[in-house]
């Protein structure tokens, strides 16, 4: 059976959320909890993405995001896989961890998505948590009532907007706004067992069918998958960019550092979800360790060298080029 077409356009908000496999527990301590939010951070980094809110329960989250790429499987992708390798490894397990794909709304962002951001803020609240969403440390309330910004990776600026023009009411309309319950409407919606992709007006449903539905008699091949670039095309892109022979790519010896292989390798990785032992097999590496391990010394030296933060950036600009045409 072929999965349901996901929607995705640039600068779509989404309520993503996804439980534990059997309704087990996703975070086991503090730990747990601060790796799931790292991960956010990297993926707002990475992919650009924009989070709008966010509420870590025991065992499922709440995300409000905004793809200003239109990527947001690719992103999920990487969220839930790579919190699911960090979370195995930690504790000494194996296996799946999540209950399947993850569930996205597609939000009308006029009508409903203040809706959305108080009803993901007081999770805790209706399980019986806290008595007030400040009192939970795990959601994204504290960073919107903060005086100063939140975290750079959070997108409340535009959420505040929405509530009042004027920066210095901005917070005490967040607040009152928050301590309202959930409408009628909001309460009904989530209530049921098999929730809408969509949560808008019926002109705003009606408008998403017009324009996207009609791709659905090509759903043997996913929207996302045929925007996808291919390892071919990455090591392509690298070997050009880098002034390197195809055969360099494959090229292994100890103590010779293969900066365009490592690179071509990371990003594979981050723009086409492939299996680390996939990732492998294209390069001639027998452990899927050692690929991990080149994904994050790329990832740590990108961050210091920016000498190879401009070349990874030139090679991921060339992609999405690529992508979009």
């Amino acid at each position: 059976m072929t999965r349901p077409l996901r929607i995705q356009y640039q600068n779509a908000w989404y309520h993503v959320m996804n439980r534990g496999r059997r309704g087990e527990s996703i975070y086991h301590d503090a730990q747990d909890y601060q790796q799931f939010m790292d991960l956010l951070r990297e993926t707002n980094a990475m992919w650009n993405i924009k989070i709008g809110a966010y509420c870590l329960m025991n065992n499922h989250y709440h995300l409000l995001l905004q793809t200003p790429q239109a990527n947001l499987d690719r992103c999920m992708r990487h969220v839930n896989g790579l919190y699911t390798q960090r979370f195995n490894r930690r504790h000494h397990v194996d296996g799946q961890l999540f209950r399947g794909r993850y569930k996205a709304i597609l939000i009308d962002v006029d009508s409903y998505l203040l809706e959305v951001v108080r009803y993901i803020h007081r999770n805790p609240m209706r399980a019986g948590i806290v008595k007030y969403p400040q009192n939970y440390r795990w959601s994204s309330y504290r960073e919107y009532i903060q005086e100063a910004a939140g975290g750079q990776y959070l997108n409340r600026n535009f959420i505040l907007e929405m509530l009042d023009h004027d920066r210095e009411r901005q917070i005490k309309a967040f607040i009152d706004f928050m301590k309202q319950e959930d409408s009628e409407e909001i309460q009904s919606f989530y209530a049921k067992k098999n929730m809408s992709s969509f949560l808008g007006t019926d002109k705003f449903v009606e408008k998403i069918k017009t324009l996207y539905f009609g791709i659905k008699k090509h759903r043997e091949i996913p929207q996302a998958r045929n925007l996808e670039p291919t390892i071919k095309d990455i090591k392509q892109i690298v070997n050009r960019v880098y002034k390197v022979k195809p055969d360099s790519m494959l090229k292994l010896q100890r103590g010779f550092n293969n900066e365009p292989r490592d690179v071509a390798i990371y990003l594979v990785r981050n723009h086409t979800g492939k299996k680390l032992e996939e990732i492998g097999k294209e390069f001639n590496i027998d452990k899927y360790s050692t690929v991990s391990s080149i994904i994050v010394k790329i990832r740590d030296q990108k961050k210091v060298e920016g000498t190879l933060a401009k070349k990874i950036s030139q090679i991921e600009g060339i992609i999405n080029g690529q992508r979009q045409t």
